[in-house]
């Protein structure tokens, strides 16, 4: 990811239960997801979000999400909120 800072300062929720969750919710603007993380996660994130029109951005690894969100350890997924 190359605005590993944007992605900091934006309202983010981190983490596989609360990106569904803010989908679900219509509160999600963008779902980042990484494409190291279990396929079955992603699957079902990805259809979530065609079925909410909520934009999807995949980025390399999940400790390269996990660096750009501002945490020390690696994640499958985020949501930045509307």
């Amino acid at each position: 990811m190359t605005n590993d800072k944007g992605l900091q300062d934006a309202r983010i929720k981190i983490g596989t239960k609360q990106t569904m969750r803010i989908v679900e919710q219509g509160q999600a603007e963008e779902v980042y997801i990484a494409q190291d993380a279990e396929q079955h996660l992603i699957t079902k994130i990805v259809q979530l979000c065609e079925k909410h029109t909520v934009k999807v951005t995949y980025v390399e690894t999940m400790k390269e999400l996990g660096r750009a969100c501002g945490i020390e350890v690696g994640s499958a997924m985020a949501v930045v909120l509307k």
